[in-house]
């Protein structure tokens, strides 16, 4: 089966949300550095082969912490900083249930963003 390509249904209102006219590109984007600092801290946050193979174990629905330790190969505390970063950088949601915390991906941005990137590496 076929993934669907996310970013191909982009519509005005998404550029319109990401404050970027779609005639205008990135050049309205180039004038606040602020914006500019928090997107490459956000480059940063995907510079991270674990914390990429999280997101994609998220991508199709929450897990708990141990169930995503267990999927990386990587230790539950290993995982939990992981998801801390993640968290912080709003890729990542979070729902307490008991004593359980299950992870999700924070909205579909997210998974555009991941659609986007396999997309372009299978050019």
């Amino acid at each position: 089966m076929k993934r669907i390509c996310y970013y191909k249904r982009m519509n005005n209102r998404s550029y319109e949300n990401m404050n970027i006219r779609k005639g205008d590109g990135m050049r309205e984007f180039l004038h606040n550095e602020e914006q500019l600092i928090d997107m490459a801290e956000l480059f940063k946050v995907f510079g991270d082969s674990t914390r990429i193979k999280i997101l994609c174990h998220l991508f199709d629905g929450e897990r708990y912490v141990q169930e995503i330790a267990d999927l990386v190969g990587a230790s539950q505390s290993a995982v939990s900083h992981q998801l801390k970063i993640l968290k912080q950088a709003k890729l990542v949601k979070s729902r307490r249930q008991g004593k359980l915390v299950g992870y999700s991906l924070a909205d579909d941005h997210v998974k555009t963003i991941l659609g986007m990137a396999k997309d372009h590496l299978e050019e």
